[in-house]
C-alpha cells in the first residue's frame, strides 16, 4: 500500500516519480556518512582517541562513499550494486555490535562484588551503549530495503537466482518495527543522557515524551496489517514530531554551549552538551516518513 497516497490522495494524480527504495538508500548513505563524524566528535573528547574508537570514525565516511558509489553502478549493473550494498550493510551492522560491545563492557566491573558488577550509575556516566547501535540498525534498514518485494506489501522476498521467501510481514510493516526499535533506542539514550543533569530543566522531558509517543506508535502499526488513513496520520504527526524534537535540541545544546557573550568555543562545543546527539530524533523521524513513500521497485508505464 502506498500510504503515503492514502493520507494525501491527491499524490497519486501526481505520479510522484521518487519510490521509497532508492531515497532510503540515498538516506543510509548520508546516515553512515555523518555517524563517521558524530562518532569522532563523541571521542574526541578526553583529547586522545585509541585504535580500536577508531573503527567507526573511519568506516562511516567510506560507507557511505562506497554506498554512493553503489547507487551509481546500479543504474548499469544492478547485481553487482546491491552485492557491494549488502556487504557494506553487513559490515555496518557488525561495528555497530562491536561498539556496543566496547561500551557496555566500559560499564561493568567484573571483578566488583556480587550485584555490584552493573549498576544504573555506571550505565548513565559510562560511553553510551546504545548509540553504536545506530550502525546496526541502519545496516538492518539496509539489507531491507535491498531485498526486492514481489508483488509490493505482499512479504515474498525475491532472493537470488530468483528464488522467493515469504515473510510473515510486509517490508512496509518491517520498517515500522525498525523504527520504531530505532525510536526506543532513541530515547533510551536521550534519557541516559538527561539522567546526568538530573532532569532540572523541564525542556528535558520533551524528548523522553516525543520519544515513548513515536516508540508506541511505529510499533502499533506495524502489527495493523491495513493501517487506516486516522492510524497513519497519527503515525506521521509523531514522525514529524520526532523531527521537530530532534532540531529543536540541536539548537538548545548550541545555545548552551555558547557562552554568555554568544561567542563559539570549539572546546565548550566538543565537551559541552552534544550537537549531533538530538539529531538522531530527527533522522528517525525522517526514515519513518520515507516508509511511507510508494513501496513499487519501478513505475510501470502508463496504460
Amino acid at each position: 500500500m502506498y500510504h503515503l497516497a492514502t493520507v494525501f490522495p491527491f499524490i497519486r494524480k501526481l505520479r510522484f516519480p521518487f519510490l521509497r527504495s532508492p531515497i532510503m538508500l540515498l538516506m543510509l548513505a548520508f546516515n553512515e556518512l555523518l555517524l563517521g563524524f558524530e562518532t569522532y566528535s563523541a571521542h574526541i573528547i578526553r583529547g586522545t582517541i585509541i585504535p580500536q574508537e577508531w573503527i567507526p570514525i573511519i568506516f562511516g565516511p567510506i560507507a557511505g562513499a562506497l554506498l554512493l558509489i553503489a547507487g551509481m553502478i546500479s543504474f548499469r549493473k544492478r547485481d553487482r550494486a546491491v552485492i557491494l550494498a549488502n556487504l557494506v550493510f553487513l559490515a555496518s551492522i557488525v561495528v555497530g555490535l562491536l561498539g556496543a560491545y566496547f561500551h557496555l563492557r566500559r560499564a561493568i566491573l567484573p571483578f566488583a562484588p556480587l550485584g555490584e558488577q552493573i549498576s544504573v550509575p555506571l550505565l548513565v556516566w559510562a560511553p553510551p551503549s546504545l548509540a553504536p547501535l545506530t550502525f546496526a540498525l541502519i545496516g538492518l534498514i539496509g539489507i531491507s530495503t535491498l531485498w526486492i518485494e514481489d508483488p509490493p506489501d505482499s512479504g515474498v522476498l525475491v532472493l537470488w537466482q530468483g528464488k522467493r521467501i515469504t515473510m510473515p510481514y510486509s517490508k512496509t510493516r518491517a520498517f515500522f518495527f525498525m523504527v520504531g526499535l530505532g525510536n526506543l533506542s532513541t530515547v533510551i539514550s536521550s534519557v541516559l543522557d538527561h539522567s546526568r543533569a538530573g532532569f532540572d530543566n523541564a525542556l528535558l522531558w520533551i524528548p523522553t515524551a516525543v520519544g515513548i509517543f513515536g516508540v508506541v506508535v511505529a510499533l502499533v502499526l506495524g502489527f495493523i496489517r491495513e493501517p487506516s488513513r486516522s492510524d497513519l496520520i497519527t503515525y506521521m504527526g509523531a514522525m514529524v514530531l520526532m523531527a521537530l524534537t530532534g532540531m529543536m535540541g540541536s539548537y538548545l545544546h548550541i545555545r548552551q554551549d555558547l557562552t554568555a557573550q554568544g561567542t563559539v568555543v570549539i572546546e565548550r562545543l566538543i565537551r559541552g552538551a552534544p550537537v549531533m546527539a538530538p539529531m538522531l530524533f530527527a533522522d528517525m523521524g525522517a526514515i519513518g516518513l520515507i516508509a511511507l513513500l510508494d513501496p513499487r521497485e519501478k513505475i510501470e508505464p502508463r496504460s
